[in-house]
């Protein structure tokens, strides 16, 4: 066959158009210690690095290109040369104050692979990937070299392409401040910028979740689609320069990606709290899990005021009856919001105009405190900050000097603002704009807390910068928000769906605590909206969502109304020896146990949809040949969250052993609690 020099031209024409295609060579690979993930690293013909990942052989990430984007020197892309490959194991069990569970054991192979540009100085870069039978982290290390003492980065290029096709549920990234949206669920190759943590369910029924561990001193990751399911990473921006600035040696943060049979697998690894550095802080006995009461909901529902004035809740009296509430309930806390000067201004728009150490006239701070350590009782400190980091980084050290005086020994700080008009100091000392996940809000998140650490002050963030478990590094971060809490049952467009929490524990809950603020057992928010829940599912809540620090959130005379339901909140801990997942799917329901950490208790929580259904609850892990008895709290026949009868609450008890099965109905938008305690 001849070709016609038109056809010649053409067909050249389209070679030279297209991308060159360069085969992969493997140049590294390693396993977990049980086989069941391999990581294969590979270099292709430009010298461009790349990673996939098998599981128990079946390829669920493709080859995914690695490397960057610079602004003051070439990209760090190609013309990579292996010069180096090491793999080691290792394995330890280490012990945390408090947490999900008392022991976790640290166990993985770890592949680091050394490499130098060769076409670019022989700038050099290591990739290392610490491999767990359930998960994989990787990160870049640069070492200190003079050929890049400054590196700027403008664009990570760390790709996961995912080779099976998978159902996707994220929160939209680079969106609205401290992460309170609602979870979406679509196709993978639908999304566009998701936040992480973003979990998918491929075809198979393999569940993986992509997230990031140890971020410190870096912009936050997002996710963006490039093209099918194809995914890149994108670094949250800066607004005076490139997204990160690092100078001399440095690591970025792991780029996680949990890997299971299903959805409860998600739930049960460690490991971002395994890729995190061990506790800096020493002995931290004076961080305390526990629940508390306050201030608070009356304000969501227009009862009260956080400014000043005829309504004002943060006043001496209400605060001394919420303390005798606490008291006399066994709650070790008392939140108090608005009581310090500066609610007034505009905070909510950048105006924030605030002092922490200047209470409002009708609020006796010192008097209050020593009331609350009389009986037995400590206030929960509040730095509303409005997002002006400025302001707040002149005050921090004397506020956390004031409440370390007076012995209130947590503090619930919160950062409302819009996306973008965080307020941050700038080395000239003018204060500039930016995004509160970028790598200088970063800087604040974490030297807020190492700060409130040096006066032995334990710290709950709110609009916070998400969680990448960091409270391993340091214990006195107790708690983040970093989701739709319950107040959007309050006075939110929408409410909290019927399926929110059955979402929260396979997306949100998967990178640490979150403070959800539960127990709302009157069911009711601001203008008589009513909650998507339960009153059963109100008391799960307290075992599903996980929080050191605990929130009963509801009014002390909406307690008084229901003492049957406010026992289970009164009874159940908040720090845990051990947690299993029983059963569940993202977004459907979720039973999860968890054994109190300082008796032989053990506490079940389930949460379904909007769908009512059976869960089974095997008790199997109870202690085999000994006798407990339950109390469970669980939906009454006629419950459902969408009329009267989501206040339908039946209680019973019953002997129970480790070969017990329980089959519980779930109302449609209901939960069920359940407390086993040894028989005597």
């Amino acid at each position: 066959m001849r070709l016609r020099p038109l056809a010649l031209a053409a067909m050249f024409t389209s070679y030279m158009a297209a991308p060159a295609v360069w085969a992969q060579t493997v140049v590294a690979t390693a396993s977990s210690p049980g086989g069941v993930l391999t990581v294969d690293v590979q270099l292709d013909g430009m010298g461009k690095l790349a990673y996939d990942i098998k599981r128990k052989g079946k390829e669920i990430i493709a080859p995914s290109h690695l490397g960057f984007n610079l602004a003051n020197a070439p990209k760090m892309d190609d013309g990579f040369t292996v010069k180096d490959k090491r793999v080691s194991e290792h394995d330890d069990t280490w012990e945390q104050p408090w947490g999900e569970r008392r022991y976790v054991r640290n166990h993985y192979r770890e592949l680091r692979v050394d490499v130098e540009q060769t076409n670019r100085s022989n700038r050099r870069l290591a990739i290392v990937f610490r491999i767990y039978d359930d998960g994989i982290g990787f990160r870049y290390e640069f070492p200190d070299q003079p050929q890049l003492r400054d590196v700027a980065i403008t664009d990570e290029l760390t790709e996961f392409v995912v080779a099976r096709p998978a159902t996707a549920w994220w929160i939209p990234a680079g969106e609205l401040s401290g992460l309170e949206q609602i979870v979406e669920k679509a196709p993978l190759a639908e999304i566009g910028m998701a936040n992480t943590p973003l979990t998918l369910r491929l075809d198979d029924g393999t569940h993986i979740a992509l997230h990031e561990a140890a971020l410190v001193d870096y912009a936050t990751m997002w996710v963006r689609k490039v093209a099918g399911q194809k995914l890149r990473a994108q670094l949250a921006p800066s607004t005076t320069g490139a997204a990160v600035v690092r100078h001399g040696a440095f690591t970025t943060p792991w780029r996680t990606l949990r890997i299971a049979d299903d959805a409860p697998g998600l739930y049960m690894s460690d490991l971002e709290l395994n890729l995190n550095e061990p506790n800096k802080l020493g002995d931290v006995s004076w961080v305390h899990p526990s629940k508390f009461v306050g201030v608070w909901w009356e304000m969501h529902l227009n009862k009260g005021t956080w400014n000043a004035g005829p309504k004002h809740a943060a006043n001496t009296a209400n605060v001394k009856r919420y303390i005798d509430f606490a008291a006399a309930n066994g709650f070790r806390g008392v939140l108090v919001e608005g009581w310090n000067r500066g609610w007034e201004s505009d905070w909510g728009h950048g105006g924030a105009d605030f002092s922490f150490t200047q209470p409002y006239p009708d609020f006796d701070l010192p008097a209050l405190a020593a009331y609350a350590k009389r009986k037995g009782v400590r206030l929960i400190g509040h730095h509303e900050t409005g997002g002006n980091v400025a302001a707040y980084e002149k005050q921090m050290d004397a506020a956390y000097k004031l409440y370390a005086k007076l012995g209130v020994d947590s503090v619930k700080s919160g950062y409302v603002h819009e996306a973008g008009t965080m307020q941050f100091p700038g080395p000239d000392g003018k204060v500039h704009y930016g995004n509160y996940d970028s790598q200088e809000g970063v800087r604040h998140f974490v030297k807020a807390v190492a700060e409130a650490a040096r006066y032995r002050i334990a710290v709950d963030t709110h609009e916070p910068v998400k969680d990448t478990g960091l409270r391993r590094t340091y214990p006195n971060w107790l708690a983040r928000e970093g989701a739709r809490g319950v107040e959007y049952n309050a006075w939110g467009e929408p409410p909290n769906a019927a399926d929110h929490e059955a979402k929260l524990v396979f997306t949100r809950m998967l990178s640490g605590p979150m403070d959800y603020t539960p127990g709302v057992l009157s069911l009711v928010g601001a203008g008589g909206k009513t909650f998507n829940s339960t009153q059963a599912k109100q008391l799960a809540d307290y075992v599903v969502i996980y929080s050191p620090l605990a929130m009963a959130a509801d009014l002390p005379e909406n307690y008084a109304k229901y003492p049957a339901a406010f026992k289970f909140i009164r009874d159940v801990p908040t720090d845990w020896a051990d947690t299993r997942v029983l059963n569940g799917a993202v977004g459907e329901y979720a039973t999860i146990a968890r054994k109190d950490r300082r008796s032989d208790a053990w506490y079940v929580g389930a949460v379904t949809d909007g769908t009512a259904r059976t869960v089974a609850v095997p008790l199997a892990f109870l202690d085999p040949g000994r006798q407990y008895v339950a109390e469970i709290y669980r939906d009454g026949e006629q419950a459902d969250y969408r009329n009267e009868h989501r206040f339908d609450l039946v209680t019973e008890t019953r002997t129970v052993t480790a070969k017990d099965l329980l089959d519980v109905r779930l109302a449609p938008g209901g939960g069920l609690a359940v407390r086993i305690v040894p028989k005597q």
